[in-house]
């Protein structure tokens, strides 16, 4: 099987996980500054086989889009177009930051590490990934 890529895209940062190639497990991968997103996801998937590409897409608790979901969608159409025969799917990222930072806690790391953003987005993309093959497996088992 090959990867699936998952981003949770920022406006200055954005964090990046990775499946196993069993799509089991997500980790993560890095932190890439935003004007660089696309050129690095074109290389990764040159050296990687990547099955898919999950993007977390922010609403807000009334379902109703964020103010980062604009810049997402126009990243999307430009990495669809550069990427066209790549499957990109949105997944809800409500709640990834929040639970970035309780991982963190649960963790033990110090506030320092706590503070630190670029953890804090690879983490949210971390954990966008691992739900989104979490509901893969519950729909095949169904």
């Amino acid at each position: 099987m090959n990867r699936i890529l998952a981003i949770d895209y920022g406006r200055k940062r954005t964090g990046i996980a990775v499946s196993d190639t069993l799509q089991l497990i997500a980790n993560g991968l890095t932190t890439v500054s935003t004007n660089y997103l696309t050129a690095f996801l074109l290389d990764y998937v040159a050296k990687e086989p990547v099955e898919r590409i999950i993007v977390g897409y922010p609403r807000q608790m009334n379902y109703e889009d964020s103010e980062n979901a604009k810049r997402i969608k126009t990243f999307v159409g430009t990495l669809q177009k550069k990427l066209p025969d790549m499957p990109i799917e949105y997944v809800d990222e409500r709640f990834t930051s929040l639970l970035a930072h309780r991982t963190m806690l649960d963790a033990g790391l110090k506030k320092s590490d706590r503070q630190n953003k670029a953890l804090v987005d690879t983490i949210s993309a971390t954990i966008i990934l691992q739900s989104y093959m979490e509901s893969r497996r519950t729909i095949h088992r169904e």
